[in-house]
């Protein structure tokens, strides 16, 4: 799914999806929500993700345990289950990494739709207009993705004066996406 930093991106990584900072970030935010006992965090990180995402227990409770340990949650006791609460210290350090918690979950919704669509094409009951329809990504839209990362794979033998052109090309394109401003399909 990504280069081992910057999610999201192209392509389906397999082994550890996520770092430990950053699934204890992830971990913090959904405590922001509602204080939740370990199973309901990995059933709701499996369910952002259309099941692209699975931590396993061994993962989470050492993750809660170390978030414990920074005074980031506190814990509420019911037997031997435990109740995590997003703590004042922890509140403070996902204010000061919102940003970067926000793209992990873009991340993880962009998994998730891209789980629709393949799971739609290699069933192959449904063309390519139901996968698009099922994941809610336009057909022209996939193509145009489609086509640019085509393009981009085609120059990577560009000299130097072509990779400025591109990129000037790309930042355009970069500004104006992020802008929200209008294309020509609109």
């Amino acid at each position: 799914m990504r280069a081992r930093h910057d999610l999201p991106g192209p392509g389906m990584m397999r082994g550890r999806k996520f770092g430990a900072d950053e699934l204890q970030l992830m971990l913090l935010a959904l405590l922001e929500q509602q204080p939740r006992h370990g199973y309901e965090l990995i059933k709701e990180l499996e369910t952002r993700s259309n099941g692209y995402y699975s931590p396993s227990p061994g993962v989470i409770y050492p993750a809660l345990t170390y978030l414990e340990e920074l005074d980031y949650t506190t814990v509420e006791t019911h037997g031997n289950r435990k109740r995590y609460h997003l703590a004042p210290a922890g509140q403070a350090h996902l204010d000061t990494h919102r940003e970067r918690a926000e793209r992990l979950f873009t991340g993880l919704q962009h998994a998730a739709r891209k789980m629709v669509w393949m799971k739609q094409a290699w069933q192959g009951e449904a063309g390519v207009q139901e996968a698009v329809e099922a994941s809610g990504w336009l057909r022209e839209f996939v193509e145009a993705r489609r086509a640019l990362r085509e393009a981009l794979f085609r120059r990577t033998d560009a000299d130097a004066s072509e990779q400025r052109r591109i990129a000037a090309i790309l930042q355009r394109a970069t500004a104006e996406i992020a802008g929200g401003a209008p294309g020509p399909c609109e």
